[in-house]
């Protein structure tokens, strides 16, 4: 008989876990104590990436990337996904060094997906970019999707499996009743054979009540957007040496971020934007583009992400109870992952082991006993 699962948290982590569970035959409820999605998974930039990821994420984000090129099949829906290519460019000989042995790296771990261009090659694919660039490193398989377009589409698809989600529900506290669980919300008490902790910034919060302490930090990171222009960019722009992170949509706009964090009070969930951060990275778009020098910013916003000390996600059975499981600190990347957590989860789940490493991912590498 297949399990009854909890999963707490209805964002895309959340919603991947669920569909994957719920297409193997068990009954899910996700709860959220707001919206699903009302943070990380709907306010982020929507970037499909395995340029410059951790070693360690090397192989699930190159799973995921084919998943994402064929996320129709698994969700009824295209995402608004497109893969115009992730680059990141050098602007000197010392940045085109720390390029090559990026490339170097990737390769000597058997993958080819990581490219080194030079100048040539560079202006062919963005005529637009200021002179002084000298190469890059890009990765052409890569993109942008639409968040709240994937949201929706996880969410509906694991819907018509079957899925149940309670919004405005938040844990209150977590119970073990014998090898199952006994959670009271905010709404009504629920019970499953297995918990799931995906539940973002506040999973530090959940996994504490079940006596397993981590050290997430929330953040809020920011983004802008800007108004419509004419087509001059297709591959996500960024950069070796320089916080650098932009793309321009289907329908015109720029899309401007690069690790910009806002000032949170997370008691509260406000965020207070940091102008002069802003006006920086503006400054540095303005730099590699000169042409965008007079183009208006006409919304910024912040969203609330749960970083790990070592910017790396837990993905990890509980090491301290029996039936729980956690997927959280995806620290401000997780988007290109969603498609590739929800399969890993499943098979952990179902199966006490996942097809793909997942060993650096564990809870308990933030242990005493592991320092």
């Amino acid at each position: 008989m297949k399990p009854n699962v909890l999963i707490i948290g209805g964002g895309l982590m959340g919603s991947s876990i669920a569909l994957q569970l719920a297409m193997r035959g068990c009954n899910c409820s996700v709860i959220d104590k707001a919206s699903p999605g009302r943070h990380a998974s709907g306010s982020n930039a929507g970037g499909l990436r395995q340029l410059n990821r951790d070693p360690a994420e090397i192989p699930l984000t190159v799973e995921a990337a084919k998943m994402w090129h064929s996320i129709k099949d698994l969700v009824d829906s295209d995402c608004d996904a497109r893969f115009s290519g992730q680059l990141r460019v050098a602007e000197n000989r010392s940045d085109m060094k720390k390029l090559e042995q990026r490339a170097n790296m990737v390769k000597a771990m058997g993958y080819q997906h990581e490219e080194i261009i030079g100048k040539k090659e560079l202006y062919k694919i963005v005529p637009a970019l200021s002179p002084h660039c000298i190469g890059g490193l890009i990765c052409r398989g890569d993109g942008y999707g639409r968040p709240y377009h994937a949201l929706t589409a996880f969410r509906h698809k694991a819907e018509s499996l079957g899925v149940t989600y309670h919004s405005s529900t938040e844990a209150l506290n977590i119970e073990q009743e014998g090898e199952g669980w006994h959670v009271r919300t905010s709404q009504k008490v629920f019970n499953s054979d297995i918990l799931v902790n995906c539940a973002g910034a506040w999973s530090g919060q959940i996994a504490a009540l079940m006596n397993e302490s981590v050290p997430l930090t929330p953040k809020a990171l920011m983004l802008m957007v800007t108004e419509r222009l004419p087509h001059f960019v297709d591959p996500v722009m960024g950069a070796a040496s320089r916080k650098l992170s932009f793309k321009q949509m289907q329908n015109g706009t720029l899309i401007i971020g690069g690790a910009l964090v806002a000032k949170l009070d997370f008691e509260q969930q406000k965020t207070e934007l940091d102008w002069q951060q802003l006006a920086k990275s503006a400054s540095t778009v303005v730099d590699f583009f000169p042409q965008l020098s007079d183009v208006r910013i006409v919304r910024v916003w912040a969203g609330i992400e749960a970083y790990m000390p070592d910017n790396i996600p837990v993905i990890s059975a509980s090491q301290t109870v029996k039936n729980a499981y956690h997927a959280f600190g995806f620290s401000a990347h997780g988007f290109q992952l969603s498609p590739i957590i929800g399969r890993i989860m499943s098979q952990l789940i179902l199966e006490g082991k996942s097809e793909l490493p997942i060993a650096s991912f564990s809870i308990n590498r933030f242990s005493q006993e592991k320092k």
